[in-house]
């Protein structure tokens, strides 16, 4: 696959200092880093965005994350190597990245599963990261940003 554009995040250079204003609040958001890249892999993976599965694949990895546990992330339901803050922060992510298969948006089951392991502030941090991931990964998969360009 090639990419539509060389560098849509230097073409709209402002856009992208925006989103990374965002994922700075993210890191300093109390949020567990490993939470925030396990989220940001399986919205990748759903959203089929290439270059966000590479990136936070490494990221997670290269942060101490285990190959199992990343190779698992699309199966985490069936896995057993996921505590339960990060079960219901995927069940979140899930939710809120296929909104659109849910007429009444994100169910109240999958919230309250959130709610029970986010306190309210860490909570809208870890939508406010969905959304972001969600945000990144139209701006790749329309562009078909390459796999790899962050290294």
């Amino acid at each position: 696959m090639q990419a539509r554009m060389a560098d849509v995040y230097r073409l709209a250079a402002g856009g992208y200092r925006a989103m990374a204003q965002m994922e700075q609040f993210l890191q300093d958001s109390g949020v567990p880093h490993r939470v925030l890249e396990l989220v940001r892999l399986r919205t990748g993976q759903i959203n089929g965005c290439a270059a966000c599965v590479d990136l936070h694949a490494h990221r997670a990895h290269g942060a101490g994350e285990t190959d199992e546990r990343l190779w698992a992330v699309a199966a985490w339901r069936d896995a057993p190597f996921f505590t339960g803050q990060e079960r219901a922060a995927l069940a979140l992510a899930e939710a809120v990245t296929r909104i659109a298969d849910n007429p009444g948006g994100v169910p109240d089951e999958i919230w309250d599963g959130a709610a029970e392991h986010f306190d309210e502030r860490s909570l809208a941090a870890l939508v406010m990261a969905i959304a972001s991931a969600n945000a990144w990964n139209r701006v790749n998969v329309a562009t078909r940003r390459t796999a790899g360009t962050h290294r």
